[in-house]
């Protein structure tokens, strides 16, 4: 093979990537499962899609190897291909952000809207917890937090949380967190925490972002407050 010709088929194998994410659901899909993994039945409720449509979502991923599956039984469970494919995710995410005025836009008024206190960084995090100044919540479904958490975290899954509120704390700082920057569990777990007259903020990340820094992720059983 010719070197021009190399150079079109790699310039064609990268393509196979950018075709595979070229739709919402896809993004929302990996999205999802760089919480752990997942059955189709799983991704479709979570991300309201149908069944079927899960399913040739997923099937385009897998061609692009951006997800793998294994079989238990009768379920198939679908997974991130490599860490790799959640850093290339949320570069993305950040180049809309820097690129698209109307990402910008958005994320301006719903993720950094002036009612919305400064979210907590990673590293602020950190080291709240080692000094044990704050309540980390994890308000993503429980099988999430059964997948990954951060250590010490307690699972209070959003729709639950309003009326468990008496389990946390009333004189500590909370932080709630779900499955990223523009994830928005969060956002609606603050709004629930400050109405019930608790100090909250939204950690800026999510669980996938704290592994991804190579910090020490806990799974297991659901933690009570």
């Amino acid at each position: 093979m010719q070197l021009a010709a190399a150079k079109r088929a790699l310039v064609q194998q990268f393509a196979r990537i950018g075709k595979a994410v070229a739709s919402p659901a896809r993004l929302e899909l990996l999205d999802l499962l760089a919480q752990g993994e997942k059955t189709v039945a799983t991704l479709s409720r979570q991300a309201n899609l149908t069944v079927k449509n899960a399913s040739a979502h997923l099937r385009e991923l897998r061609s692009a190897s951006l997800v793998a599956t294994r079989r238990s039984g009768p379920y198939v469970y679908y997974r991130l291909a490599d860490p790799e494919v959640h850093t290339f995710l949320r570069s993305l995410q950040e180049l809309a952000h820097k690129r698209l005025a109307e990402a910008r836009q958005l994320i301006r008024d719903y993720f950094e809207a002036p009612q919305v206190l400064e979210p907590v960084r990673l590293e602020e995090l950190l080291a709240r917890l080692r000094g044990g100044e704050v309540t980390v919540l994890d308000v993503r479904p429980e099988e999430e937090y059964g997948a990954g958490h951060i250590p010490g975290a307690l699972s209070i899954p959003l729709g639950q949380l309003e009326r468990r509120l008496g389990e946390l704390p009333p004189d500590r700082d909370v932080v709630a967190y779900c499955r990223g920057p523009y994830c928005v569990l969060a956002l609606e777990a603050v709004e629930i925490l400050r109405a019930g007259g608790l100090h909250a903020r939204r950690l800026a990340e999510g669980l996938p972002d704290w592994r991804r820094r190579g910090y020490t992720v806990a799974a297991g059983a659901r933690a009570q407050g």
